[in-house]
């Protein structure tokens, strides 16, 4: 923003399929998404950062007490869980247990509103760490999830898109900033 001050930022939220078609529509011209991006379809630049799953649970509920959590430790405990995941394979391969086998109670978009049933005592919430903001007076807490497991973030776009110089300049200092 100090190198160019000109340039403005519109941030939408939503997930990886709500920034996909985004980008399809040609809406937005770039979007961060979680796991891996379609590269018949999108350009991504990948981002040296590893996010760690986890669980979101209110300070007074068993998983809470402990330092990291198992599957035996979620396999029956009242689960919510974004609907993104639930199209994906990561839930039966952590668990190692076919979803039927889960007690999921919810799902959610976004990890503030799963924060909020969380919060009001529906369950515990599988999410990314420090997507949800944990404060010393918040009720709930974070626990990383034993084997531990990673996502990485990309930043997509439409294969041969034609940017406005604006969005030309973003993608050419973000270029030069992860190479260094």
């Amino acid at each position: 923003k100090k190198r160019c001050p000109l340039i403005r930022y519109h941030i939408t939220s939503g997930n990886s399929v709500y920034v996909l078609e985004q980008l399809d529509k040609g809406l937005i011209d770039f979007g961060l998404v979680y796991g891996p991006v379609d590269l018949a379809q999108y350009q991504a630049l990948k981002i040296p950062i590893r996010d760690v799953w986890g669980v979101l649970v209110h300070k007074d509920h068993p998983p809470a007490e402990k330092a990291a959590v198992t599957p035996a430790d979620l396999i029956h405990q009242p689960l919510l869980v974004s609907r993104q995941v639930l199209k994906g394979p990561l839930l039966p391969e952590w668990f190692g247990a076919g979803l039927d086998a889960l007690n999921i109670v919810g799902t959610y978009t976004l990890a503030f509103n799963g924060s909020l049933m969380v919060e009001d005592g529906m369950g515990c919430a599988l999410c990314l760490d420090r997507i949800i903001n944990l404060g010393e007076d918040s009720p709930l807490c974070f626990r990383p999830l034993e084997p531990k497991l990673e996502s990485w973030m990309y930043l997509a776009w439409k294969k041969y898109q034609i940017f406005p110089d604006a969005a030309e300049i973003f993608l050419k200092k973000l270029k030069q900033n992860l190479e260094n």
